[in-house]
């Protein structure tokens, strides 16, 4: 247990199981990670020992957070940021600046700490954690503009206010008052270099990932985190602690710029970043002294409670003054303020740095910790009650996008658009997308796999989606990306056969629905309901068993029905190869009228009785 390779290879696997309990009972990950830390700590169990990393601890966390916040910047789109750009740049100034001066004074005056110390603490707590942030919004799904401004807040204060952090400790350790009074200079050149630095390094990574076949084909990845690494190194060797800034502003360009590898990158990253969080929460919190927390006393309970219910709405309110946020969004924005790994990260760098100069730093990490807990564990927990009360929460589980504007695509969207569902049509076909505005159905005109387009059809709240176009490969694609994208827990693939390019045990292993309860021609199909040469039937199951559709609609309905939808009580959802059919369940389907004959002589041996529409 003495052996540093032992500390980290434990505190790799307790994070990642942390999180994945977590995940499973719903709680924010870094409460229960800071739970595992301490309690396997020296202070506990004695098993994770961070003290033996010595100065290994802090290039550990400088590796991380060049990842995590490179992650972080390819998250932020340009086009967002504008529409909430005034919003954005207020909060990381005069906001910023509110916390700064309101954490210092209640430090002082709570903690009874000198004024340095009290300065440090308040320059510490500006940032919010993007790595806190990013999956809270994922799982109470704010609106946009909120979720926005949050976002972009928590990852450009982690880089200015790192770097500001910084500089104020150069400037309390320092034995002269220059320092003081070049500190401003220091700040802006810091910001400066690595924000060129970042550009330049952007611009080249999403160059060379644009030529193609020059990185080969599955090291796209792994080369560019070596050059993210190289570039975070580069701009700490050029100006110290610049690189935050320029991993930042690098991930921003990359993530803005369209490449082929760009989602498989963003996937890799943020599997990265998941895993370095969990393995420095544990030791960062780890090498926390419990008896340092304690010491605290109150005054950490009332510096906790000020900073909360005081200085973070005073922060929203100034820093977001004639802006377009309504009183609503400001409040929800007072509440959610978790700090996270950067934080913690700097803290536990302040406080190695205060000792060597024969500074106490340990309650100032204390401090932070406790903060960090506590924001952490009330914006998980609440966040999405206090959203949902304010009306700032998207309803999860609503309507459908479907890919494919053709004549069937229409037909099953005003299928259920007629039962209350509430349906999003993307086609790339100008033409097609006319046809379904004329219907009145609502229409996205794009490209379905290109993820500004499943963004705007809002796919992260949607029950599923549906691929219906002509092409059963990009059907495949497009129901993958949803399930990546959105999350969305069903989605159906159309195919033309069984057994060609698309098979139906392919649909299946990836956990998807053939609808229409089986494969079908949708060319063939578009162009009779074009011609007019099909009419509308509603059929009743008459089964007293539980059946499944593709067991009723076999190869003798191909070409003579297609069923759209299946209603029970007054839910619509799409009829699939897999739905299971009840009695008195209600299909809508579509015949064609030049085959009613076997459209008869099936419906007498079937289980259905029909009522014409």
């Amino acid at each position: 247990m003495n052996s540093p390779a032992f500390t980290i290879a434990i505190a790799l696997a307790l994070g990642m199981i942390a999180q994945t309990i977590a995940r499973h009972i719903k709680i924010p990950g870094i409460v229960l990670l800071l739970a595992v830390g301490v309690l396997m700590g020296p202070d506990g169990l004695n098993i994770i020992r961070p003290e033996l990393l010595g100065d290994a601890l802090h290039m550990l966390v400088g590796f991380a957070v060049a990842v995590i916040l490179f992650e972080g910047g390819m998250n932020l789109r340009f086009a967002r940021l504008k529409r909430e750009g005034r919003t954005i740049r207020q909060l990381i100034s005069l906001g910023a600046l509110v916390t700064a001066i309101g954490g210092t004074l209640t430090a002082k005056i709570f903690l009874q700490w000198e004024w340095n110390t009290s300065i440090l603490f308040g320059i510490l707590v500006i940032v919010t954690g993007p790595t806190v942030i990013t999956p809270l919004l994922r799982r109470i799904k704010l609106r946009k503009s909120v979720a926005t401004v949050l976002e972009a807040e928590g990852i450009l204060l982690d880089a200015i206010g790192a770097i500001v952090a910084v500089v104020a400790l150069e400037v309390v350790v320092s034995p002269s008052g220059y320092t003081l009074l070049a500190s401003p200079f220091m700040i802006l050149g810091r910001i400066l270099i690595g924000g060129l630095f970042g550009t330049i390094g952007g611009v080249i990574i999403a160059w060379l990932l644009g030529i193609r076949k020059l990185v080969p084909e599955g090291l796209e990845n792994v080369f560019t985190l070596s050059l993210v690494f190289a570039l975070f190194h580069i701009s700490n060797v050029m100006s110290k602690e610049s690189g935050i800034v320029a991993v930042t502003i690098a991930g921003m360009v990359v993530g803005n710029r369209k490449s082929i590898v760009l989602r498989e990158l963003m996937e890799f990253k943020e599997q990265l970043t998941v895993m370095f969080i969990g393995m420095l929460f544990i030791l960062l919190a780890a090498d926390v002294q419990l008896n340092a927390v304690k010491s605290l006393g109150m005054g950490g309970f009332y510096t906790v409670l000020i900073l909360i219910f005081l200085i973070r709405p005073l922060n929203i309110y100034i820093g977001a003054f004639n802006s377009s946020l309504s009183n609503k969004q400001k409040i929800l924005l007072s509440w959610i303020a978790p700090r996270g790994i950067v934080a913690a990260a700097v803290a536990s760098y302040f406080a190695i740095e205060l000792e060597k100069h024969g500074m106490d730093g340990s309650q100032l990490r204390a401090m932070v910790f406790l903060l960090i807990a506590v924001t952490v564990l009330s914006a998980g927990l609440t966040g999405g009650l206090v959203a949902k009360l304010l009306g700032l929460k998207r309803e999860s589980d609503k309507g459908w996008v479907i890919l494919g504007a053709n004549a069937v695509g229409r037909a099953l969207a005003n299928s259920l658009k007629n039962g209350g569902e509430d349906v999003i049509i993307i086609d790339a076909n100008p033409s097609l997308c006319r046809l379904a505005e004329n219907e009145g159905l609502k229409v996205i005109y794009g490209n379905a796999l290109e993820e500004s387009i499943l963004l705007r059809s809002e796919i992260d709240i949607r029950k599923g989606a549906i691929g219906l176009s002509e092409n059963e490969e990009v059907n495949m694609l497009f129901a993958k990306r949803a399930k990546e994208e959105g999350k969305v827990s069903e989605t159906f693939i159309c195919i033309k056969r069984e057994d060609e390019s698309v098979t139906a045990e392919m649909v299946t292993e990836v956990g998807s629905n053939i609808p229409f309860g089986r494969a079908r021609d949708l060319e063939k199909w578009s162009v009779w309901i074009r011609r007019n040469q099909v009419e509308s039937i509603s059929l009743n199951c008459l089964s007293d068993d539980e059946i499944k559709a593709e067991d009723v609609f076999g190869k003798d309905t191909e070409g003579v029905i297609i069923p759209l939808t299946s209603k029970r009580n007054t839910k619509v959802v799409p009829l699939g190869h897999l739905t299971e059919l009840k009695k008195d369940d209600e299909i809508t389907c579509l015949v064609h009228s030049k085959k009613l004959d076997q459209f008869n002589t099936w419906l007498e041996n079937s289980v259905f009785s029909e009522n014409t529409i």
